[in-house]
């Protein structure tokens, strides 16, 4: 079975939601995050790497040093075998997309999802030991160079939500949680 760990920096984090104020950013931060811990839960077992705990993963603290370190210290806890690893602002990820991330790695391997700007939006590692911490700008062409490795195209890892426009383009395909807040959110903009 796949271990499966999700880096969060907290609600506070998405700085590109910076057109939301505080109070809402860290609501939908929440929310699209519970959407990813739902669809990982039903892959294996979830590690969420953040400075505080949540229901619905294990925990395991974040060491702050950006989001390399965060992966690392979770893969440290996640033992021997496959590992998925998966960006927190995907709230439309599903764990069919999960399964299908897991059933393209390569036997000593990684496959991965590269978001629109080329960075990377989900890792699926054969083993531990294959991981690199290569996040930021151009991290999806950096991946595929470490050794025998697979690029997907599933919508749901590949959309994620970094604007409010984001948003209003995946409104269709958004999980629960995030949706529940958007519409929270319209009912309270007409009362």
């Amino acid at each position: 079975m796949a271990s499966v760990i999700v880096p969060f920096r907290g609600s506070a984090g998405k700085q590109q939601l910076a057109r939301l104020p505080e109070t809402p950013r860290g609501e939908l931060a929440e929310a699209m995050l519970g959407d990813v811990l739902a669809a990982a839960r039903e892959v294996g077992r979830t590690l969420l790497v953040s400075p505080e705990p949540r229901l619905g993963a294990e925990h395991v603290p974040d060491p702050g040093r950006g989001q390399g370190a965060a992966v690392e210290a979770g893969l440290a806890v996640a033992g021997q075998g496959p590992v998925l690893v998966v960006n927190s602002n995907l709230p439309c990820v599903s764990s069919r997309d999960l399964f299908t991330l897991l059933g393209a790695l390569p036997p000593n391997g990684l496959a991965l999802v590269e978001a629109r700007d080329g960075t990377t939006n989900a890792l699926a590692l054969a083993a531990p030991r294959l991981f690199e911490p290569l996040y930021g700008p151009g991290s999806a062409e950096r991946y595929r160079a470490l050794g025998d490795s697979r690029s997907l195209e599933i919508p749901n890892l590949v959309d994620d939500v970094d604007t409010v426009f984001d948003l209003e383009r995946l409104a269709d395909r958004l999980g629960r949680r995030t949706r529940a807040v958007l519409a929270g959110w319209r009912v309270a903009a007409t009362g």
